[in-house]
């Protein structure tokens, strides 16, 4: 199976590329606008793993 077609491979590749980029070179606003970006694609690549859906169907049962 190509790996790039698993879930969330696309999220991991933007999230590895945002975290390679030296941001000491930057602007303030492009350095917070990476960091908004590198915090919303790990919130996202949390809620694409596999193990997280089995945790929040037990939480959701109630």
């Amino acid at each position: 199976m190509d790996p790039r077609d698993t879930p969330g491979y696309r999220l991991h590749r933007a999230l590895s590329n945002l975290t390679s980029i030296d941001c000491e070179q930057l602007e303030p606003a492009d350095r917070e606008r990476i960091s908004t970006a590198t915090t919303l694609l790990k919130q996202a690549e949390l809620l694409t793993r596999p193990d997280t859906a089995a945790d929040s169907d037990i939480n959701g049962e109630s």
